[in-house]
């Protein structure tokens, strides 16, 4: 029974790093959904990388979001793969600590403008390349954080930048709808702390994700399948009420922060 009506759709997914990487995770939910899947890597590198992955016949194009040229020729190259896109996972993020990791009123300009750029102006100008290929359904998620609200040190300014994702796609959401489709959507998943090879880069991040075990209700740190069953939701016709939206998986612990055991071994 396809239940999310994901069989036969096509979906473009940018992002996938290796087999810990939610993009991963969520290509494996869509790929059980009979989903057609494109993959976009940064560079043929990273795509050689994962062909064994992905599968040695999946249809994956090389597209580095900072190149000019690659976006722009985008359109025509996937439009030689697919005819029409139903929907875009857009999970790319990059922070680049040149410097060290500073206090955030240390941020270094090149740094920020360069996360900004790969981390959210990335989703703007992809979707806006391919837009006269989008199905008058499509629907677009994008991977953000549970929330742009909590100053974590260890996380520094990819804060602020997903803040702008999460503004960017109500925006998204309305031009789209405008100019392209009224049904079209536009959707995030906020996640809460997660085990994969980018956020192993994070200083510090060990201990952050140790904490939120304890504070998550169930005391068990999300699995990347469990945002991953988000996404593949969102982009399903059974989600059609949902737009311009962050969706908070975080397992409840924004509810939990101020747990009794945790406040009395805090103050023991």
């Amino acid at each position: 029974m396809d239940y999310l009506r994901l069989s036969d759709r096509n979906i473009v997914i940018m992002g996938v790093a290796n087999r810990r990487s939610v993009a991963w995770a969520t290509a494996e939910v869509l790929r059980e959904s009979g989903a057609h899947l494109i993959y976009l890597f940064k560079d043929q590198e990273l795509l050689e990388k994962n062909r064994k992955l992905i599968g040695e016949s999946a249809p994956a194009l090389v597209c580095d979001v900072e190149s000019q040229p690659d976006m722009e020729t985008l359109p025509t190259r996937l439009a030689e793969l697919v005819p029409v896109v139903h929907g875009l996972i857009h999970s790319i993020a990059f922070a680049n600590f040149s410097d060290g990791l500073k206090p955030f009123h240390g941020t270094l300009k090149k740094d920020f403008l360069q996360a900004v750029d790969i981390s959210c102006f990335s989703l703007i100008q992809t979707a806006n390349q391919l837009k006269d290929l989008f199905s008058a359904d499509a629907s677009i998620v994008t991977m953000s954080i549970s929330t742009t609200r909590m100053a974590s040190e260890n996380y520094g300014y990819m804060g602020p930048i997903k803040a702008a994702l999460d503004a960017s796609v109500v925006f998204l959401a309305k031009s789209l709808s405008q100019e392209v489709s009224p049904q079209i959507r536009v959707n995030a998943v906020g996640a809460g702390l997660l085990k994969t090879s980018a956020s192993a880069g994070i200083p510090g991040y060990i201990n952050a994700y140790l904490y939120a075990e304890k504070v998550i209700p169930r005391h068990q740190a999300l699995s990347t399948s469990e945002p991953a069953e988000v996404i593949a939701f969102l982009l399903s016709p059974r989600s059609s009420g949902i737009n311009a939206q962050t969706i908070v998986v975080d397992a409840g612990m924004s509810i939990n922060y101020f747990d009794q055991d945790i406040i009395r071994k805090a103050t023991s």
